[in-house]
C-alpha cells in the first residue's frame, strides 16, 4: 500500500468569514507525514481574478503531522489569504505525504463543516 502522494490538489477552497457563535470561522489543510525524513512541500494558490501565489514552503518533519490554518499566515509562509474569494490549491512535496482539507463556515446561524481528502494528482 503506498503511503500518500508527492502531488495534491485542493480546488474548492474558500475562507469565510465572520461568527454567528463561540467558534470562528476558518479552513486547514492537514498534512500527515509518515515517513522517516521530513516533507519539504511547495503550495501554489490560484485564483479567478488574480496571478497566483507559487512557491510558498512549508516543511512537515518525519513522521509527524502538521495543520497549516490558512486565514492564520504564520502557518502558510506568511501569505495572507483574501477573505470570501474562490481559490485552489496545488501542494508538492519531495515525499509522498496525506492531505486533508477542512473547512468551518460559522457565519450562519447554523454552522457547517465541510472535510475531504484532497485529491491525489499523481
Amino acid at each position: 500500500m503506498r503511503e500518500g502522494s508527492k502531488l495534491w490538489y485542493v480546488p474548492d477552497c474558500w475562507l469565510p468569514t465572520g461568527s454567528s457563535g463561540p467558534a470562528e470561522s476558518h479552513e486547514a489543510i492537514c498534512v500527515l507525514n509518515v515517513g522517516d525524513q521530513d516533507a519539504h512541500l511547495t503550495m501554489t494558490f490560484y485564483f479567478a481574478d488574480r496571478e497566483p501565489i507559487r512557491d510558498v514552503r512549508i516543511v512537515v518533519p518525519a513522521e509527524r503531522t502538521r495543520h497549516l490554518g490558512m486565514n492564520e499566515p504564520d502557518h502558510i509562509g506568511g501569505v495572507e489569504l483574501p477573505p470570501e474569494v474562490g481559490y485552489s490549491i496545488k501542494l508538492e512535496s519531495d515525499i509522498p505525504v496525506l492531505v486533508q482539507y477542512t473547512r468551518l463556515d460559522c457565519s450562519a446561524p447554523q454552522m457547517a463543516l465541510m472535510t475531504t481528502m484532497a485529491l491525489i494528482g499523481d
